[in-house]
């Protein structure tokens, strides 16, 4: 065999074995994707049931419904357009809060509520540790 198509048989199989590796990694991560969608996106429209979503909005004021069982917390997601009652049954994060950001991870149900297996609090852009925002009280106080 020449070395021109012993050339052109590696770049094929080069190819090939790219291409291989491409399709098993967006096969792998198919399952593991999950689609964001904000209470807006879904008033009024037929939400996937089968699929594992992220629903992110601000919770409502005074939606925030806490169960005797102690662990397991009802609440409302706005985006300002729509609303979407969620359902959670787990440990809630110390920044989560009425009028603070969520990102709820879970499937819909049929009739449009949603039941989350993991929430994220999204905190303020301004957050501070307390640590620093001690030492900065500490320095203005000194400061005057």
């Amino acid at each position: 065999m020449k070395a021109k198509h012993q050339r052109l048989v590696l770049g094929l199989l080069a190819l090939g074995a790219v291409a291989g590796a491409a399709g098993l990694a967006l096969s792998a991560l198919q399952d593991q994707a999950a689609f964001f969608y904000a209470p807006g996106d879904v008033a009024g429209k037929p939400v996937p049931t089968d699929k594992a979503v992220r629903l992110g909005g601000m919770v409502a004021a005074n939606s925030i419904v806490r169960q005797p069982d102690g662990v397991s917390i009802a609440f409302t997601v706005t985006d300002g357009k729509a609303t979407v009652p969620v359902a959670f049954r787990g440990v809630a994060p110390d920044l989560f809060k009425e009028g603070s950001g969520v990102v709820a991870e879970g499937k819909f149900n049929p009739d449009g509520s949603f039941t989350a297996d993991n929430l994220l609090a999204k905190h303020d852009e301004r957050y501070m540790p307390p640590q620093v925002a001690g030492e900065m009280h500490k320095t203005e106080t000194l400061d005057k």
